[in-house]
C-alpha cells in the first residue's frame, strides 16, 4: 500500500508543473490577459505586470504550496521527515485548493459582469485533479503511518 501511495505522490511532481502550463481557461475576450487561452504561468505573468501583491498570493497558492506539500508527503512516506508533520503538510494542499476557488470565482465575475465568453479547459481539471490527490494522499498515508 505505501509504495503505490509513494508512486502516486510522486507522479504529482510531474503532473503539477504541466498542470502549471496547461490551459487553465479560454476567454473570447478578456482585457486583463489578452489571450484566448490562459494557464497558471500566463495568468501569473500578467498578474505580475498589473497586481504584484496578487501575484505574489497566487504565487504561493498554486505553486510553492502543492509543490512543497508533495514534497513533504515524499519525505515522510520515506520516512525521512517524522510523521507528526503531517497535519501542517495537510494544511498546504488546502491552501492550494484555494487557488482553484479563485479561478473559479473568476469565471463566475466574468461570465456575469462582462460579454466575455470563458470556458474551463483541461488544465483546469488536471490541476484540480492534481490537488485533490493530493489532499486524498495525505490522508492515505495519515492512516497508513497509524496503523504502521
Amino acid at each position: 500500500m505505501m509504495t503505490s501511495l509513494r508512486i502516486l505522490n510522486l507522479s504529482l511532481l510531474v503532473l503539477f508543473p504541466v498542470a502549471w502550463f496547461a490551459p487553465l481557461l479560454r476567454a473570447a475576450f478578456l482585457p486583463l490577459f489578452g489571450l484566448n487561452e490562459i494557464s497558471i504561468v500566463s495568468g501569473l505573468q500578467a498578474l505580475w505586470d498589473s497586481d504584484v501583491f496578487l501575484a505574489v498570493i497566487v504565487t504561493a497558492l498554486a505553486l510553492f504550496a502543492p509543490y512543497l506539500k508533495t514534497i513533504g508527503l515524499a519525505l515522510v512516506q520515506f520516512r525521512l521527515l517524522d510523521s507528526r508533520a503531517l497535519p501542517a503538510i495537510g494544511y498546504m494542499g488546502k491552501l492550494a485548493m484555494a487557488d482553484i476557488f479563485l479561478i473559479a470565482l473568476y469565471v463566475v465575475v466574468v461570465k456575469g459582469v462582462s460579454r466575455a465568453h470563458v470556458e474551463g479547459a483541461w488544465g483546469l481539471y488536471l490541476f484540480t485533479l492534481c490537488v485533490l490527490s493530493s489532499i486524498i494522499l495525505s490522508i492515505l498515508t495519515e492512516r497508513h503511518m497509524r496503523k504502521g
